[in-house]
């Protein structure tokens, strides 16, 4: 994850309560964080202010020039000597629903060619609709973008989005465009199953074998967000905790991927030459699932990496501490919470990714 999506998700968990952080530790802004005060009041206008616009077209243009970033809405900055602009109050946006609106309706104008991954979360809102927003602007696969205002190429550099030097812009225009792969997981499932055949799953040695055990299952999945073709992509995955010796983690349906041998417990898959997988394409690298027994002995945790040949990896992580594993699991057999409430701790709380 990247250190502006560390910041944007930050402000997702936390809300208001990140900005008090923020203000409480002098936070100044810095190479992924930008802070501003909404000029559109809705008083007088009824689109986005033109002093927003411009804010928002140079933080596009210069996050995604560089490695992404995150502008914060409703934030008053000082001047510190030292420490450079460190954000000191809090000043709500006046209907931050609307002014969201503004937002979303100016992002593809701002720029040439327009930034589609630009996302936006409302941080906060209180009964009188007013709170703050985050934006946040990752980097461009497609440099460089262009402000449509002033035709300038920014850049971020250190605080501020300052006008691209010659040598740097041509630099942009010589460099390939690389594929970007990202991450899927989908035909998620949790059930709890009769345990019909004992000896599969537990021991003769076991008195007294469970009469029930869980099944987690999902599907591991790459999708190609760029303008180019990726080659090669694969999959890496290894249990380095099972936690317990009844538990299992099984890797099901990559009869069409080239194996790599490795250690007991991990899987190394990577797409044969031929293929190839174009823009905007999803390729299913295999099916997983976790058996869980209630006999729960240490942590349970499984590492993952999927990527392509000159795209950037992108990591995961299912880890679950044994006292909660073992609550967990004992809940789900239990039956009596909703399924898709489960399905979703799971995958909320245990599960990391870069997606």
């Amino acid at each position: 994850m990247s250190r502006a999506e560390d910041i944007f998700q930050k402000l997702i968990y936390f809300g208001e309560d990140a900005l008090d952080e923020f203000i409480l530790n002098r936070q100044t802004e810095e190479l992924f964080l930008d802070f501003k005060q909404a000029v559109s009041s809705g008083k007088n206008f009824t689109t986005l202010h033109r002093d927003d616009r411009k804010n928002l077209a140079k933080a596009i243009s210069g996050f995604g020039n560089s490695e992404g970033g995150v502008i914060i809405w409703g934030v008053e900055c000082s001047r510190d000597m030292e420490a450079g602009d460190v954000a000191q109050a809090k000043v709500k946006i006046q209907n931050v629903h609307r002014f969201l609106s503004w937002i979303e309706n100016a992002i593809s104008g701002c720029t040439i060619p327009s930034h589609n991954k630009v996302r936006n979360h409302i941080i906060s809102c209180d009964e009188n609709g007013d709170g703050f927003l985050a934006t946040f602007i990752p980097k461009c696969e497609i440099a460089p973008l262009m402000t449509a205002s002033n035709s300038a190429i920014y850049i971020r550099s250190g605080s501020n989005n300052v006008p691209a030097p010659y040598a740097v812009i041509a630099g942009m225009f010589g460099r390939t465009p690389q594929p970007n792969v990202e991450l899927i997981i989908d035909a998620k499932n949790i059930e709890a199953l009769e345990n019909k055949d004992e000896d599969m799953l537990y021991p003769n040695s076991i008195d007294n074998p469970p009469e029930q055990y869980v099944k987690v299952s999902f599907s591991i999945q790459a999708s190609n967000s760029s303008n180019v073709i990726a080659r090669e992509l694969y999959l890496s995955c290894r249990t380095v905790d099972n936690g317990s010796e009844y538990n299992k983690v099984r890797f099901l349906n990559y009869n069409q991927m080239d194996t790599i041998p490795g250690i007991e417990g991990q899987l190394n898959l990577i797409t044969r030459p031929e293929l190839r997988l174009p823009p905007r394409g999803i390729l299913k690298f295999c099916n997983v699932e976790i058996i869980l027994s209630p006999f729960i002995e240490s942590d349970f945790l499984l590492e993952g990496v999927i990527g392509a040949d000159q795209a950037a990896p992108r990591d995961f992580r299912i880890y679950i501490a044994k006292n909660r594993l073992r609550s967990f699991v004992a809940r789900i057999i239990k039956g009596d919470e909703d399924k898709n409430v489960v399905m979703n701790e799971f995958f909320t709380d245990f599960f990391r990714g870069e997606f």
